[in-house]
Order: structure tokens, then sequence, then C-alpha cells
């Protein structure tokens, strides 16, 4: 019974036992504005799986890294990265300003990268057979201001999608020989941050601006003739711009939404308008009745779904907030 009694207390400690946080860091010569990973799977010809990211930095550099052993090294303390392995295995110098919007695409498994800069420009990056990187010096041209953020379509090859501080979003074909978007839509008075589209429904788009306003938009209503559609969905809750939206990975109901006024939000888009008994907040006034949830973190920049551990997220801001609500 002693014996019992102790391993229980035990137990507890180590529950109440501060968690410890291990990192391995790469040096890079300049600010970082937006890092993205992306894992190349093992093959038939036993190539292990391999793990990049794609850092876009202030010098306009974009550096690709293989980030493989640093993952590795957490499985077997003591290993030693070398300055070699610390190295970007490619580097993009397409730009000629400084940028914030990259995406790998989930449907080529090999790599391919696309970037954009503060100049407008939109360049793509490919893994060549031989492992190599090689970028199209073809740019894709039409905003008139800044790229903000970049999708790929997460079920055809060949399109994704562009945000802009020029208040649209177009929707390209990279098999397009003039390099011109297929489809522009203006979107917003305002600039366009961030952008998510969805892997559960993919005519479903969302997008966020500077004015705090996020909306969804049915790309089944976009026409090549740019007369702006209405949205599927429109919320003006947040007070500043917004920073972050991203899809629930399962449910494409839900959303989380972040913003420069120190919140993040989760939504649930499935809750009716004209639901009389979701319209009763119980008092508070101006929250929309498809608002689940408000976590606060000051700064806030970035939140994203833990793709394996349902309803968990991480935000990054003046700090690194995990947290896991019981709504979703």
């Amino acid at each position: 019974m002693d014996r019992g009694d102790d391993s229980d207390s035990e137990g507890d400690d180590d529950e109440d036992s501060d968690p410890i946080l291990e990192s391995k860091s790469i040096p890079i010569s300049s600010t970082t504005n937006r890092i993205r990973s992306h894992q190349i799977p093992s093959n038939e010809l036993g190539r292990p799986a391999t793990t990049l990211t794609a850092t876009m930095t202030e010098s306009s550099n974009v550096f690709i890294h293989d980030i493989t052993p640093h993952l590795n090294s957490f499985d077997y303390p003591g290993t030693t990265i070398s300055a070699q392995q610390n190295k970007p295995i490619s580097t993009i110098r397409a730009h000629k300003s400084e940028g914030y919007a990259l995406d790998w695409s989930p449907t080529v498994p090999g790599g391919k990268l696309l970037t954009g800069d503060n100049d407008g420009l939109i360049y793509m990056t490919s893994r060549t057979d031989g492992g190599g990187w090689v970028t199209d010096n073809r740019a894709f041209q039409g905003h008139t201001n800044s790229v903000e953020e970049l999708q790929w379509s997460p079920s055809e090859q060949s399109v994704f999608a562009s945000a802009s501080s020029d208040g649209t979003i177009r929707i390209w074909d990279v098999r397009s020989k003039s390099r011109q978007a297929a489809i522009t839509v203006h979107v917003s008075e305002a600039d366009v941050n961030v952008m998510s589209w969805s892997h559960q429904t993919s005519h479903l788009l969302a997008s966020g601006d500077d004015n705090g306003v996020w909306a969804v938009w049915d790309l089944r209503q976009w026409k090549a003739d740019g007369q702006r559609p209405q949205p599927t969905a429109s919320f003006n809750f947040h007070k500043e711009q917004i920073t972050s939206v991203e899809w629930h990975p399962t449910d494409d109901s839900i959303m989380a939404v972040a913003a420069a006024d120190n919140t993040v939000t989760l939504w649930d888009l499935a809750v009716e308008f004209d639901d009389e008994e979701s319209k009763d907040t119980a008092g508070v006034k101006d929250v929309p009745p498809q608002l689940l949830f408000v976590h606060y973190l000051k700064d806030v920049k970035e939140v994203h779904w833990h793709p394996q551990i349902t309803g968990s997220l991480v935000a990054t801001g003046e700090e690194f907030s995990v947290f896991r609500t019981i709504s979703v």
C-alpha cells in the first residue's frame, strides 16, 4: 500500500512539473519574414522522408533548408549538427524586394514552391529529378501592390491563389504562357493580408483584411469578368487587421482567426443566421452567434491547427501559445 501511494505521488509530481522544450536553431543572416515547411515522403527506392523549410527574408532572398537531421537529433540525444547541415540547400535570388508570401504545393510531393514579394511579383521554384532546385524566371504579374499571401489549390496541381494589398484575390494557372491571372476579384477596399483554402471543400476560400473583416468565398461564383460576388459569410468582429486565418483540417465549418487586437477567435460557420436560439448570446451585445471562443494573446501573428491532435492550436505572438478548447 505504501509503495502504491508513493507511486501515485510521483505521478502527480510529474504532471505538475514544467514541460521541457527542446529546440535546434539554424543561423540566418537576415530577418525572417515568414517560414513554411514541406515533407517529401519516403519512396519505393528506399529514400527516407525529408523535411524542408522555405524562409522569406528581409534581404529578398529565399532560403530552402533540409531540417531532417535537426528533427532526427531529438530522437538521439547528443547528436551534433554540422555547419554544412545548417547551410541552405538552395537560395532563390529572383526577387528584387523582400516579401511575405510563400506556399508549398500539397499535391506535388517532390516539392514545388511559390514566393511573392512587395513588388507584386510571384515566382515558382521546382525540385528537379536530380534533387536540385530551379526557379522559373518568368514572374506571374498583375498585382499592383505587394503580394501578402499565396495558396496552392488543395486539389489541382496547376492552380493557385494570391492575395494582395491592392485589395484583390487572383486565381492563376501555372500552365498559362501569359503569366496573367485567370480570375481577378476585388474582395476588399483595404489590404488583403491573409487567405486560407479549405482542404475539405476545395471551392471555399477564406480571406482577412486590414479593416478587421474576414470573409468566406465560394469560388464557383467567381467569374473572369471581374465582378465582385457576395461572400458566403462575412464578419466584422475584430477591431484591428486580420493577421491569420485557417480552416480546421477536417471540418470545413470551423475556422480559426487571429487579429492585431490581441485575440484568436474560433468560429462555427454551421450556425445559421436565422436560428433564433443561437441569436440569444446571454445578453452580450455585438457577439455573432457563430463565435465559439476567444483566446487572448498579445501581438498575435499566426494561428495553426495541429494536423493530428484534434482541436489543438498553436499561436505565435509575444509568446508561444498552445491551447485546446472543449468546443471543437
